[in-house]
C-alpha cells in the first residue's frame, strides 16, 4: 500500500476533506507512525478557522495522536519498530534557543505544534520527531491515550506544578473535556476536591469522577461556596469563558491561584484589590513536553484514571468536529483509524 486517507483542510475557514496521499517516509531523526486514534481538541479551531499565525495550507490538524511507530529514519536510537507511543501539542522543540538551553522546551523559540506547524493526526499515518514521541503504557488503549496527549497532560500537569498539597481544597471549573479529567486527576492527587458546572445533571458525573461535592453554578454562588469552606488553594479552570473565571476570583483562600486552562476569548476582570488582599495569584498554563506526557499516561495508568470518550471513524471527521463544537459530547470525542 502506498497512499493513505487523510482529512485536510485547504485554506482558512475551508471544509474537512477526505482525501488520499502518498504514505510518507521519515527523514533522519524522525519515525513514521501508524495512528491508531486521533482525539479532537477544541484548539483544532485555530486551524480550521486560520486564527493561528504562519499556518501553510492544506493542513492536517490534530495533536492528539496514538498509534504504534512503523519506521525509523535514519538515527533513530531510542525508538524502535512496532513500539506504541503517543504525540501531543508538543511536536517538537530547536535545541539551540535560551530557554531550551535552560531545559525549557515548552518555552522554545521555535517550538513546533503538532498538526500547526506540520501534519498532524487526522490520518492514517504521521511524521514524528524524536523528542516529540511519549511511550504509551500497556495499561491505557489507544483511544484511551488520545485524549490524555491534551487534555490530560494540561490538567495533570498545571495541578502538579499548582503548590497545592493533599488534602488541600482544589476547585475544578468545569465537567466538560478537560474538566472530567481534572476531577479524577484532583482527586487521585489526594485533594479535597470541589467540582463546578452548570446544571443538575452534571453532580451525578462529578462525584463519580472523585469530586466531594458538587456546587451547581445555575443555582448557587461557587465563589460563595468555596469562600465558606475557607477558600480554594487552587481553582482549575477549565471552562473557556472569561467571566465565569472572572466569577471565581472570590473563592480562592489567602494565597490560592487561579489556574487557567480553558482557551476563551474574552477577558477575565479581576481588580487590583481582589489580588492584594488575599495575596491571590492568576496563572495561565499550557500542556507540556512528551516526557510530561509520559509522566500524565503512567499515572493513568496506576491510578485508573480514563477519559470518558466518543469514538468516530476518521472518514466522518467533518461530523466528529461539530460534535466537540457543540459541547453535547462526553466527554471528548477521538477518531479511530481502520
Amino acid at each position: 500500500m502506498t497512499q493513505m486517507t487523510a482529512v485536510q483542510i485547504t485554506e482558512p475557514r475551508g471544509p474537512f476533506k477526505v482525501v488520499h496521499r502518498s504514505i510518507p517516509e521519515p527523514q533522519p531523526n524522525t519515525v513514521r507512525v501508524k495512528i491508531q486514534a486521533c482525539g479532537i481538541c477544541h484548539s483544532d479551531m485555530f486551524v480550521k478557522e486560520g486564527h493561528w499565525p504562519g499556518l501553510q495550507y492544506p493542513r492536517v490538524t490534530g495533536h492528539e495522536v496514538a498509534g504504534v511507530i512503523d519506521a525509523v529514519g535514519d538515527g533513530v536510537v531510542a525508538w524502535q519498530k512496532g513500539q506504541r507511543v503517543g504525540v501531543g501539542w508538543h511536536g517538537g522543540h530547536c535545541g539551540r534557543c535560551t530557554p531550551c538551553h535552560r531545559g525549557d522546551f515548552f518555552g522554545c523559540q521555535h517550538f513546533l505544534v503538532t498538526g500547526f506547524h506540520e501534519d498532524g493526526g487526522y490520518a492514517e499515518y504521521l511524521i514524528a520527531r524524536t523528542e516529540a514521541l511519549a511511550a504509551i503504557p500497556d495499561a491505557v488503549t489507544s483511544v484511551e491515550a488520545a485524549p490524555i496527549l491534551c487534555a490530560g497532560i494540561t490538567t495533570f500537569n498545571s495541578l502538579r506544578h499548582s503548590g497545592a498539597k493533599a488534602g488541600d481544597l482544589v476547585a475544578v471549573q468545569g465537567v466538560g473535556g478537560l474538566g472530567h479529567l481534572g476531577i479524577q486527576f484532583a482527586h487521585k492527587m489526594g485533594f479535597h476536591t470541589v467540582a463546578i458546572g452548570r446544571g443538575r445533571d452534571k453532580g451525578h458525573l462529578a462525584i463519580q469522577l472523585g469530586a466531594a461535592r458538587y456546587l451547581d453554578a445555575d443555582t448557587t454562588d461557587p465563589a460563595k461556596e468555596l469562600k465558606s469552606l475557607g477558600g480554594a488553594t487552587v481553582i482549575l479552570a477549565t471552562a473557556p469563558s472569561g467571566k465565569a473565571m472572572s466569577d471565581m476570583v472570590d473563592g480562592l483562600g489567602v494565597g490560592g491561584k487561579l489556574v487557567v486552562l480553558g482557551a476563551g476569548a474574552d477577558p477575565i476582570t479581576v481588580t487590583p484589590i481582589q489580588l492584594i488582599g488575599g495575596r491571590r495569584t492568576i496563572q495561565g498554563w499550557p500542556s507540556g513536553t512528551a516526557r510530561d506526557s509520559e509522566d500524565a499516561l503512567n499515572f493513568c495508568a496506576l491510578t485508573g484514571i480514563r477519559p470518558l470518550v466518543e469514538p468516530f471513524p476518521l472518514e466522518q471527521a467533518a461530523a466528529a468536529y461539530e460534535r466537540m463544537l457543540s459541547g453535547k459530547a462526553r466527554c471528548r470525542v477521538v477518531l479511530t483509524m481502520s
